[in-house]
């Protein structure tokens, strides 16, 4: 009994969570402010104790204060996206650290940060030499936008005056050997098409393939299933 009241309760946690966090959005660690942040704590420390609660009083409590919070996390992301003085106020500002050659001794010390930090960022971002640097921006999820100066910064076609084609979007049209009809139909193909192509790079059976994909060009790329393992690790 107490068995199948603990796994019931942590079934309902995790829907709960799961439910909620969908209501939410979903946003990745980099993307939270500090607002965020909490909250998550907060609704997953909950959400922990509703998964080990032991009476209906506990359960109702823990359930009642994950969606106001929850609630209230939906609420303040709406106010932001409204209004900029709210979004200032709870998200923060960007701070301009480095301009050019000037290092901005007191937004660093508004950032919590020091010199050594900001060089570390640095080269782990390509730059060893903050003469490259043109700007350095402590963005309000608390990373850091570092922009070379135009000589520093990577070639690109535009700079070379070539014309590039758009690459567009990958269509999978068969997935873990199976195939998925409504994707074929999209790229304006039909299993026939698949069928010959596949034939030509040397697969008769859609249980051969691990991925197959078709490009704006109308490219077949496939990838084989490989059930080997592979014990060699390069990374060892």
């Amino acid at each position: 009994m107490i068995f199948l009241k603990a796994a019931l309760t942590a079934i309902l946690s995790m829907t709960t969570i799961f439910i909620l966090s969908k209501i939410i959005g979903n946003k990745q660690i980099g993307q939270m402010n500090i607002f965020d942040y909490i909250n998550g704590i907060t609704i997953g420390n909950i959400a922990g104790d509703l998964a080990v609660a032991r009476d209906k009083d506990t359960i109702f409590i823990a359930l009642v204060a994950m969606i106001i919070y929850s609630l209230l996390v939906f609420l303040m992301s709406f106010l932001t996206i409204k209004s900029v003085k709210f979004r200032r106020l709870l998200s923060g500002k960007a701070l301009v650290l480095i301009e050019y050659d000037k290092i901005y001794r007191k937004n660093l010390k508004k950032a919590k940060l020091d010199l050594n930090d900001v060089l570390t960022l640095a080269r782990n971002n390509g730059y060893s030499d903050l003469s490259q640097i043109s700007y350095a921006i402590l963005e309000n999820n608390g990373e850091i936008s570092f922009l070379p100066k135009s000589q520093y910064r990577p070639v690109c076609p535009s700079d070379l005056d070539i014309q590039t084609d758009e690459d567009g979007l990958l269509s999978a049209v068969v997935l873990d050997g199976k195939l998925l009809p409504q994707n074929l139909r999209h790229t304006g193909n039909d299993e026939q098409w698949l069928k010959k192509n596949m034939k030509k790079q040397g697969f008769n059976s859609y249980s051969e393939i691990m991925i197959a994909t078709v490009n704006n060009k109308n490219d077949l790329s496939i990838y084989k299933m490989d059930n080997e393992n592979h014990d060699t690790n390069v990374f060892d």
